[in-house]
């Protein structure tokens, strides 16, 4: 995600709407300024939390959004922020 995304808590926004429609995977904040999430889940939760992202919270602008399939990751069952 690009826009005003670091520094607005938008990484614990992300965790949070993940844990809400139990999805698993990790948010972290790039050098670029850009946040990237990895998210597995089902169809339906994956679009859900998409439209969330979009809006983000309060403080954050979410300009692009920028959306590649990757493979599961074995063994990763909870959600979780990385990075300080």
């Amino acid at each position: 995600m690009r826009g005003r995304v670091q520094g607005v808590g938008f990484r614990w926004f992300v965790e949070r709407e993940a844990h809400i429609l139990q999805i698993a995977g990790w948010v972290r904040n790039n050098p670029d300024g850009s946040v990237e999430v990895l998210a597995m889940g089902t169809r339906e939760q994956l679009s859900g939390l998409r439209s969330r992202l979009q809006d983000g919270p309060r403080a954050a602008r979410v300009d692009d959004i920028e959306e590649s399939e990757a493979e599961p990751v074995a063994g990763l069952n909870l959600f979780q922020v990385r990075g300080a």
